[in-house]
């Protein structure tokens, strides 16, 4: 179970075993510490009391905070989850070998793999409407493939040196999937091609925000498991950017984010906007009750249906494992179609 606090006003707090939140002394909503994964807070304007942090803390519960775009701000965790100290020195000493371009190279392969089904996902059920579209897509399907096999060849012992050429093929693979993108969203959404921070329009507004409660997800798999998540290797190291969250969410974000928003919209779900051209409260609500709601399905993962917010941590543990040299290798998560 997952809390949403967002609203001028509102206020978040403790009563007995649950937490309450009020909005001028009056109760919206309450949830029970025993059945609670995550608490969100979005937007500001949002208070919060010093006995529902310790109660979140003790019971193992992170809070996020993010703003209305869905960019992270930052994390409250306990601190006991943060004490790891092993995995994050092998983590650093990756960083210097073939570790670290094996999975800067891993992240970039699940990523293309993932956009690849998808695309063929998304077609057979347009085989029977619009042959050409359907034969377009399983095309850039296929051309995923000869990325694939580029990446393959790069070679060098350190990622520092070939982290470039790493991104030039995921770049251009990525132009690929989301030109074909465009041809099977509505026009109406008058959609201007990819855009992350500052954009505007709701097709992209919709997809930042649904990568900003997908990157909790992944920030909490990594903590859980005792990584550095500003400690990345496909991602360069900038003060304050979490690199390896950003490295490990490109295995997830066509399966969880990519597929869901775009399923919205062409059942013409509506994707509101305030007078500045941001999203409202309710889509707020309903685009991270959806994700999350996908984070719950299953997908096939080590010859077992196990559900995706499962898959996840498993990846951040075997990438863990990995770098302790205690795994042959890091496979990247690759969904069904």
């Amino acid at each position: 179970m997952e809390l949403i606090v967002e609203g001028k006003g509102v206020h978040l707090g403790k009563h007995q075993g649950r937490l309450r939140v009020t909005q001028q002394q009056k109760t919206i909503t309450e949830a029970p510490l025993i059945h609670l994964q995550h608490v969100l807070i979005i937007d500001s304007g949002v208070s919060i009391s010093s006995d529902a942090i310790r109660a979140c803390s003790e019971e193992g519960i992170p809070i996020y905070f993010l703003n209305r775009t869905g960019r992270a701000i930052a994390s409250l965790y306990s601190a006991g989850l943060t004490g790891t100290v092993l995995t994050r020195r092998a983590q650093l000493l990756a960083y210097e070998n073939a570790t670290g371009i094996a999975l800067a190279k891993a992240f970039v392969a699940g990523k293309l793999e993932n956009q690849a089904n998808l695309l063929r996902y998304m077609a057979k059920y347009r085989k029977e409407t619009d042959l050409a579209l359907h034969q377009e897509m399983m095309l850039v399907a296929i051309e995923m493939r000869d990325y694939l096999h580029e990446l393959e060849q790069l070679t060098s012992d350190r990622i520092e040196s070939i982290r470039e050429q790493i991104l030039s093929v995921e770049g251009r693979a990525a132009q690929r999937y989301w030109n074909i993108i465009a041809r099977i969203i509505p026009g109406e959404l008058e959609w201007p091609g990819r855009e992350t921070q500052g954009a505007r329009d709701r097709f992209n507004s919709a997809l930042n925000y649904g990568y900003g409660i997908l990157y909790c997800q992944v920030e909490r798999a990594l903590t859980l498991a005792g990584l550095d998540c500003y400690g990345g290797f496909l991602h360069a190291d900038r003060p304050g950017k979490p690199s390896l969250v950003l490295d490990l969410i490109e295995e997830f974000r066509q399966t969880i984010v990519d597929r869901t928003i775009i399923g919205l919209v062409n059942k013409r779900f509506a994707i509101e906007q305030d007078e500045d051209q941001r999203l409202t409260e309710t889509t707020h609500r309903k685009l991270a009750e959806k994700i999350l709601e996908r984070m719950e399905s299953s997908e096939l993962y080590e010859k077992k249906r196990q559900a995706l917010r499962f898959i996840l941590q498993s990846q951040a543990r075997h990438l863990a494992l990995f770098v302790r040299g205690e795994r042959e290798q890091y496979e990247p998560f690759i969904a069904g179609w």
